[in-house]
């Protein structure tokens, strides 16, 4: 090992994302690191790959603290990047792959991002992205198809450059910037160290209901989400193997889980239910699985009873937390889940991290009253990428202010009750109704509007809309729909629509959205979790 191209000294040790990469090499260097499709590579050969994308990244220009993006699904190549970017001093910029192309574009001028990472399936936005993104210099293509005409080839970037040093960049400095939808209506880029994952990652495997020691974590939330990110750092450090679905459909999960004897998988409500009430998961073999974890959104009491029928051998743990806190905050145990009286908490503090509820001068509320949820520890973010004044309202007093409210019972268990942003959780995915209502707000027919989340059943959330129609004007659900769809991400944009004559105003103008929150949730059996 001692004259490894891949391998350097340090004088100053600290967490790094890349060092359980240097120990599977030395440990079970032949153990399966990937598995995509009908492709299997070894943490050996995956270490050989990250060093040579490595050198090539420094070809094309990355230096310390230089930000590489990526467009892509799920695969094997994604797994790569997020290794071999810090390897060479990067740091990684993964791009959502539901937003519209100004929005990536946006997110990738912010961030700096001379280098962009793009494979098939979204070869056809390239042009739209580069046309508003004039800082990225080189589009890299890692997909199977032929490589377009001006990129340049992920496979030959691999295979044409010689090992390098692993850059060693670790502790406090930048890993990765996650872009999460703006309260201002544009995405605002989260700055998470090294050090901040690997504290999560350490302290949620440290619950021991998280990820199996030497399991396979099954990769079907997307690989650009924080989420699904945090697992991936989660089963790096623990060991083991990644299985990569390039996205999430109930047939390709349950095959995949029941062919690769998958032991861990996370995803959201949403995928839960689609998965246990799908034909191909009934006739699969899941009984490999250990551990189902999940988070993002509400969870009825209905699909996780159909769930834990479906997969009798997986304990259940809910995760909730943040882009901002990387991304753990509590934790709901599956010890948790067969106690009736807690079914609708979101779990105690998870060992990395310090939990508060505080009124609006920040001193902590009695328990059992609502106030917003803050938190401390070594998982809260170094800030927002280039927004210093959103980043000192957000980290006061040393604690990450999340924005959501809560309650905390003597024993410590957290209750979400409400949001203090206008945030909508759908389908996992949150969607800011500001960006929404501004998006609405340019279609000629509209006077006014609010957008909330409301009750539902498949989503735990849906976006939906309440306009005010311009003077003689009678917009349909759908123009309105597919005008907010030209302008950003198609998830955003409303599931249903109603129209009024007014809209509820405070006194001092502003739109009394509580009002039109209750009028739905009154009726459901939970509150805004």
């Amino acid at each position: 090992m001692g004259n490894d191209p891949a391998c350097t000294e340090t004088e100053d040790p600290a967490m790094e994302i890349t060092q359980a990469l240097h120990r599977a090499v030395q440990q079970t260097p032949e153990r399966p690191a990937t598995i995509a499709g009908e492709r299997v590579r070894t943490w050996a050969e995956c270490r050989d790959r990250v060093a040579r994308l490595a050198g090539a990244l420094h070809a094309l220009g990355v230096g310390p603290g230089d930000r590489v993006a990526m467009l892509s699904l799920n695969s094997d190549r994604y797994h790569e990047y997020l290794l071999a970017v810090p390897w060479a001093g990067g740091v990684v910029t993964p791009v959502n792959i539901r937003w519209s192309p100004a929005e990536i574009a946006f997110s990738l001028e912010d961030a700096g991002a001379a280098i962009l990472l793009v494979d098939d399936t979204f070869v056809p936005a390239v042009p739209a992205v580069l046309a508003a993104a004039p800082v990225v210099r080189t589009v890299v293509h890692c997909g199977d198809g032929d490589v377009p005409e001006g990129m340049v080839s992920f496979e030959a970037l691999v295979a044409g450059h010689e090992p390098v040093p692993d850059a060693r960049r670790g502790g406090a400095e930048p890993y990765g910037i996650y872009y999460t939808g703006g309260t201002t209506g544009t995405p605002k880029g989260v700055v998470l160290s090294h050090a901040n994952l690997l504290a999560s990652a350490l302290g949620t495997a440290a619950s021991g209901s998280f990820m199996t020691p030497g399991g396979r974590l099954l990769h079907a939330a997307p690989m650009f989400h924080l989420a699904d990110g945090a697992a991936w750092v989660a089963r790096n450090v623990v060991g083991g193997t990644h299985v990569i679905v390039p996205m999430f459909t109930p047939a390709g999960v349950a095959d995949a889980m029941a062919r690769h004897e998958v032991t861990d998988v996370l995803l959201v409500p949403t995928m839960i239910q689609m998965l246990v009430d799908a034909p191909e998961a009934a006739e699969a073999d899941l009984s490999s699985l250990r551990n189902l974890i999940y988070g993002a959104s509400p969870i009825s009491e209905a699909v996780l009873e159909r769930a834990a029928k479906r997969l009798p051998a997986a304990e259940f743990t809910q995760a909730y937390g943040m882009t901002e806190l990387s991304p753990v905050a509590t934790l709901f145990s599956p010890a948790d889940h067969a106690v009736d009286r807690l079914r609708r908490s979101a779990g105690r503090a998870a060992p990395h991290s310090e939990v508060r509820i505080v009124d609006k001068d920040d001193r902590e509320v009695p328990r059992g009253m609502v106030g917003e949820i803050v938190c401390r520890g070594p998982h809260v973010m170094l800030g927002y990428w280039n927004r210093p004044e959103e980043t000192a309202t957000a980290l006061r007093g040393g604690w990450m202010h999340t924005g959501d409210g809560g309650r905390m019972d003597d024993e410590g268990y957290v209750y979400v009750v409400d949001r203090i942003k206008d945030m909508i959780v759908s389908g996992g995915e949150n969607v800011y109704s500001v960006e929404v209502e501004n998006a609405l707000a340019k279609h000629p027919d509209v006077a006014s509007c609010a957008v909330i989340g409301v009750p539902d059943d498949e989503w735990g959330e849906r976006v939906h809309a309440v306009v005010v129609p311009a003077a003689g004007a009678s917009p349909t659900a759908d123009a309105l729909r597919e005008h907010v769809k030209g302008l950003i991400a198609g998830y955003k944009a409303p599931r249903t629509v109603e129209l009024r004559d007014a809209l509820p105003i405070s006194g001092a103008g502003k739109i009394l959205k509580r009002e039109l929150r209750a009028e739905h949730w009154q009726a459901a059996d939970r509150g805004v979790s």
